[in-house]
């Protein structure tokens, strides 16, 4: 269903299935949500056994109004009701002090919470349904590009859930912009479509978490995405960055290598490259300058290399303005941090 055809039947059967401790995937404008009862520890705990994820990786909380805020936090500070103002509903996460209700199952031990309000009405009208709060990670299995469309939900969680809502392809792509405002300093803590000069217009200055583009720390993770491996295909996969003609001979002296071994190969690039590679499968994610559908391509591209089999994977690097940012901070999670400069 879409925000255009609400079937009010089906909104209730899932959220009284949230009510009673189940799982509901559903989409939001970012990617797809694995929702289940925030404010009870069993559902969020059921919600880390789908994923096969870490209890110690935090779980979003989603709300379908801002009045509902106040009762999950121990209070909200200005910047987020400047933030709110501007930003929600949409893809932002703020992460303040948690309140008692809300269990440390949902947070990951901490004493913080995660918070977003979508944009997808559909996502609205079940977290309604559910009671006010759905605890939800994106609905794939952990490590896995998150899922974009309902069939790859159906591919990670078939038999691990009760209900998946198909809203169609997602708006967005990637993940929602985490803010941590529990700092001395608003930071950023995972890059998404809010980029950090969007928030500096209203917040006039905003840090970035150093390890955003760098190797997982051994810290816990505050926020989804921080501390483990995240997005990755199958197949092993390699940014090349450097000169655009040095980045394809690379790629291409690499291709012919794997070839001879009998491994099935990939490039992910953009428009107007394509045509040069020697890959077996080559998926461009659109023009260099439309960050925009960059970002909405990139998981379905991995996910296509593991519907086709591909063992080897090279990627361009792209640019990292804007939301492009977002796009390699994925991609470097999604290769384990493999770059060859060229």
């Amino acid at each position: 269903m879409d925000g255009n055809h609400i079937d009010a039947e089906v909104i209730k059967e899932a959220g009284n299935i949230i009510r009673e401790g189940g799982l509901v995937a559903f989409p939001t404008e970012t990617v797809y949500g694995l929702g289940g009862d925030a404010l009870n520890p069993r559902s969020s705990e059921k919600i880390y056994r789908a994923k096969g994820r870490p209890s110690d990786n935090p779980l979003i909380v989603h709300i379908a109004d801002v009045e509902d805020l106040g009762r999950i936090v121990r209070e909200i500070p200005e910047s987020a009701e400047k933030l709110v103002k501007i930003f929600w509903p949409g893809p932002l996460t703020l992460i303040l002090h948690k309140s008692d209700i809300v269990p440390y199952e949902t947070t990951g031990g901490l004493d913080t919470v995660a918070v977003r309000m979508p944009i997808n009405f559909v996502a609205r009208e079940l977290i309604r349904a559910a009671g006010g709060y759905i605890a939800a990670p994106s609905a794939n299995r952990s490590g896995r590009p998150s899922p974009t469309t309902a069939k790859y939900v159906l591919e990670d969680m078939d038999g691990r859930i009760e209900m998946i809502i198909d809203g169609g392809d997602v708006q967005i792509g990637l993940e929602s912009t985490i803010v941590d405002l529990t700092l001395d300093e608003p930071t950023i803590l995972r890059p998404g479509y809010i980029t950090r000069q969007m928030l500096e217009t209203v917040l006039n200055e905003v840090e970035e978490d150093s390890t955003m583009m760098c190797e997982d720390s051994r810290q816990a993770p505050k926020a989804p995405g921080m501390k483990y491996r995240h997005y990755a295909p199958k197949g092993d996969m390699t940014i090349v960055t450097g000169d655009a003609e040095r980045v394809i001979e690379y790629i291409n002296t690499q291709v012919d290598f794997y070839r001879k071994q009998n491994k099935k190969t990939g490039v992910i690039g953009t428009d107007g490259r394509m045509a040069s590679y020697r890959a077996d499968v080559c998926k461009s994610a659109g023009r260099p300058d439309d960050e925009k559908m960059i970002a909405r391509k990139l998981y379905r591209i991995l996910r296509e290399f593991d519907d086709e089999n591909v063992e080897i994977i090279f990627a361009e690097a792209f640019a990292t303005s804007g939301i492009g940012f977002a796009v390699m901070n994925r991609l470097l999670k999604a290769a384990g941090h493999k770059v060859v400069r060229v």
